[in-house]
């Protein structure tokens, strides 16, 4: 990866909608040299999609709450089963697998405290796999955003900025190669 994918992929974070001309301008590359990048990013995984991100406030998803799990046993099977029953719910936006007191981290929208209380209720404490859950309410939110940290594809030198790491020391996507 080097200085032309790091200034790709912070337009693309900054508005995945850009068409290709729209993008090779912005990064100073011609459009076919973009596409390939943009192409090798994707074919790699480094790009995962495209998606249109939704307010959740306005369409009525007013409530933003994080469970803390604990399992009621800590054995595969229980682990397995509590990750089922949390990927078919809709509401749950992410979830995470963690060490210390919770197994378990899931963020969930809900419309109303009514439909939070429902889920907890009715869907989490009767589950078999579920042994403690502790839910904490967003009041506010002070940040969000969706966009990865990048600085660390490039060293700074400390005198002209950041400069493009050596390949020796990173991978790059395959189909790029250092002139592109």
């Amino acid at each position: 990866m080097d200085a032309f994918d790091h200034k790709l992929l912070n337009a693309l974070q900054e508005d995945g909608r850009l068409t290709n001309l729209e993008l090779a301008e912005r990064i100073g590359l011609s459009p076919s040299q973009c596409s390939r990048r943009r192409t090798a990013l994707e074919q790699s995984g480094v790009i995962e999609g495209y998606h249109a991100a939704l307010a959740n406030q306005a369409i009525g998803l007013d409530v933003v709450v994080f469970i803390q799990v604990s399992l009621a046993t800590q054995s595969p099977d229980s682990s397995q089963a509590f990750a089922k029953l949390i990927r078919g719910l809709e509401e749950v936006q992410e979830a995470y697998s963690l060490t210390g007191e919770a197994d378990f981290l899931v963020k969930l929208v809900v419309p109303d405290l009514k439909t939070l209380s429902r889920i907890l209720n009715d869907v989490f404490l009767p589950h078999r796999s579920v042994g403690h859950v502790q839910s904490s309410v967003v009041l506010d939110r002070v940040k969000q955003t969706t966009r990865l940290p990048l600085r660390h594809l490039l060293e700074d030198d400390g005198t002209q900025g950041a400069r493009r790491r050596s390949s020796s020391t990173r991978k790059r996507p395959q189909g790029i190669s250092p002139k592109q």
